[in-house]
């Protein structure tokens, strides 16, 4: 490192997602901890809108982008402006996961050590009311002109990194947030600060190995050099074990954190690691259910799922929520025809609702005989125990911007996944075939559920060819 200098970043964007949005502008402060050594800024052209309500916080406009330099352009500069220095920024999350993105579209890895002035700030001024650049300023009497243009807050931003390190105990303080907190001696005996340092800074699975080469716990993350950083700073027995029994560790890349569940899940149950639990996803909160009433009809309900009900009762399905449990089981009562009392869906001691509807053939009412409805709640038995009721695929994120991963789901199971090139994306057929098959578990479609209805995602019907979503 070039005797810890600084490189204090702030970037302008189209707005607040990295993997949606694009820089706009960029400002560089080069800062030895003493001396300004240099500074650099850019307009840059997004390629894309700047929505109104952006430019009315920042000033910049279409206009003034219009003949700036393209990313691509300006790439080389930033890299060399970065290059063997610690990337500071204030919040620098949102800088460097926007420069991350932009650098991946080109297929470039940028990876720096960086440190957060935000995080910095409370830790030398702790107490204050709020730690936002514009608050700051204020409160230490920062000169700041144009604040939210690139220059300007870097700027900033280096004289509020200045005061920092005036602090007794900088050196400290920076090192412990550079290195995530992580000292030599909170490393495994047999490991070293650089094979932390060396480990991406990408989604996927990461696998802690022994002395003698076995996996002995397996992990996923968004950031796989972050969350293994937390692992050794944690304090808690399983840290503990695994600060003693680790001594290298390696890693898969996903792009996508949807395959990165699927893959650790599996990984879990194939590898069998000594320090995972068995289970380690949270359970869905509603289930249901299904026994034979004391006049041999077969009856659903929707339960509170607990460990205590999994042990006891005959779990059919699980969801997220009453509603989801409700829709679904009300889905196959229609379809099948079956009971409202039956299904729980109505109430009341004699013919339900449904039965008036001529939607219930009256086994409430013992219209219907018990082997007779009981074919029938067979086969909504089975039909509930597929989450999914129709074949397709799910795109999500790849290893690379070109690149696209693909989750099939066939016959109410999950499948496997593939990574395909996005020019590859409309030929289903081509892709269902690339699919690796996976051996499938039970919670498989529940991480796809609960995946899905959180995050979205864009999905294809294998049959037709056409978008459509998950309800």
């Amino acid at each position: 490192m070039k005797n810890k200098e600084y490189a204090i970043v702030d970037i302008e964007t189209t707005g607040g997602r990295a993997n949606r949005h694009r820089v706009t502008e960029v400002g560089i402060v080069i800062f030895d901890g003493e001396k300004v050594l240099e500074r650099w800024e850019s307009l840059i052209n997004p390629e894309m809108r700047i929505p109104a309500g952006i430019t009315e916080l920042t000033g910049i406009t279409m206009e003034m982008v219009a003949d700036a330099p393209k990313f691509h352009e300006v790439a080389r500069q930033i890299v060399e402006l970065t290059q063997d220095r610690i990337f500071v920024a204030h919040n620098s999350r949102f800088d460097y996961d926007f420069l991350r993105e932009e650098y991946r579209r080109l297929g470039y890895t940028f990876s720096r050590k960086q440190l957060c002035t935000v995080r910095l700030t409370r830790k030398t001024y702790p107490g204050l009311k709020s730690y936002s650049l514009g608050n700051l300023v204020r409160h230490f009497g920062i000169e700041l002109k144009n604040h939210h243009r690139a220059l300007a807050d870097a700027t900033a931003t280096t004289e509020l990194l200045r005061l920092c390190l005036v602090n007794a105990d900088s050196d400290k303080e920076v090192k412990a947030l550079v290195n995530r907190g992580i000292t030599e001696s909170k490393l495994p005996q047999n490991m070293k600060l650089s094979q932390i340092e060396n480990l991406p800074e990408e989604c996927g699975v990461y696998y802690f190995h022994n002395n003698a080469g076995q996996v002995i716990y397996v992990g996923k993350s968004k950031n796989i050099r972050s969350r293994v950083a937390q692992h050794f700073n944690d304090r808690t027995a399983k840290g503990k074990t695994i600060a003693r029994e680790v001594a290298d560790i390696t890693c898969e890349l996903t792009g996508s954190e949807l395959v990165a569940l699927l893959l650790e899940s599996e990984e879990i149950k194939r590898l069998q690691p000594s320090i995972n639990r068995a289970q380690r996803h949270t359970k869905f909160a509603y289930a249901i259910v299904s026994e034979i009433n004391d006049k041999g009809y077969r009856v659903f309900d929707i339960a509170r799922n607990t460990a205590q009900l999994r042990k006891e009762a005959d779990v059919i399905s699980e969801f997220p929520s009453l509603s989801r449990a409700k829709g679904r089981l009300n889905f196959v009562r229609k379809h099948l025809d079956l009971c409202g009392i039956y299904t729980k869906l109505s109430t009341g001691s004699s013919a339900c609702f449904y039965f008036h509807l001529k939607q219930c053939h009256g086994a409430c009412v013992e219209q219907e005989s018990p082997e007779d409805y009981n074919l029938r709640a067979a086969e909504a038995r089975l039909l509930l125990r597929n989450v999914f009721d129709f074949d397709f695929l799910l795109f999500d994120r790849g290893r690379t911007h070109d690149e696209e991963a693909a989750i099939l789901v066939r016959e109410g199971k999950y499948q496997g996944y593939t990574f395909i090139s996005k020019d590859e994306a409309n030929d289903v057929e081509s892709v269902v075939r690339s699919v690796k098959c996976s051996q499938t578990h039970p919670d498989t479609a529940r991480i796809i559920q609960r995946y899905v209805s959180e995050k979205g995602g864009r999905m294809v019907d294998i049959k037709t060819g056409r978008r459509m979503s998950l309800v």
